[in-house]
């Protein structure tokens, strides 16, 4: 059950974030900042909205629609 409530307290926080379009994206697996939206031929026609998007980290070779980003923290 612990998880279950920690789930849900980071589901609030997704909620309430605003998500800030200029915060730099970090690779998730290497923790590179080389990470850019795909451009591949085999993505396209993309379907915005409902499709999600797709990172690759040029450092590692990682391909994938998450990306991590830098949080400014409240002080």
């Amino acid at each position: 059950m612990n998880i279950l409530k920690n789930l849900r307290e980071v589901l609030k926080g997704l909620k309430h974030k605003k998500l800030s379009k200029t915060a730099p994206k970090f690779c998730p697996k290497c923790g590179s900042h080389k990470i850019k939206l795909s451009s591949s031929l085999n993505t396209y026609p993309r379907m915005y909205g409902i499709a999600p998007s797709q990172y690759v980290c040029e450092s590692c070779g990682y391909t994938g629609p998450i990306a991590m980003e830098l949080e400014e923290e409240n002080s």
